[in-house]
């Protein structure tokens, strides 16, 4: 099975932080498969590190208060084109990016709250109907 997975979970630095959030259960998951490492910010052209964004009345936005939306949104179409051009069947998304996000994103206040949402990126998958997880969904599911 191809499976695009969200960089920073493969342990790429590619964070707003300059980190990544390397995940052990992602990288059991995905062990014998063909893995489509993504970062849909840096597809976008934004730099690593980055400020930090949240989707703020549709648009994401910077901690700063300047819109970033086109870049996301242009990541996450080229991304959505390599993720279908390597006929990947499933994507791993890191939780609560303003790209990545399947279920939960930030609110937009900068302040830490949670809400439901998707990402950009996660809303284009599942709009092209490519099957969306998360690290914690993989507990129970099996490939």
């Amino acid at each position: 099975m191809k499976i695009a997975v969200s960089a920073c979970l493969l342990g790429v630095n590619c964070k707003y932080n300059g980190g990544n959030n390397r995940n052990e259960a992602v990288l059991s998951f995905v062990k014998g498969h063909e893995i489509l490492p993504v970062c849909p910010e840096a597809a976008g052209g934004l730099p690593t590190p980055r400020i930090p964004c949240e989707i703020v009345c549709g648009t994401v936005t910077d901690k700063n208060g300047q819109s970033r939306d086109r870049a996301y949104r242009e990541g996450a179409r080229r991304c959505l084109d390599e993720i279908r051009a390597a006929g990947a069947e499933l994507a791993v998304l890191q939780p609560r990016s303003p790209s990545c996000g399947v279920r939960q994103i930030y609110d937009g206040t900068f302040s830490g709250k949670l809400i439901e949402g998707s990402g950009v990126f996660a809303a284009l998958l599942k709009e092209n109907g490519i099957p969306v997880r998360e690290p914690e969904d993989l507990k129970e599911e099996e490939t």
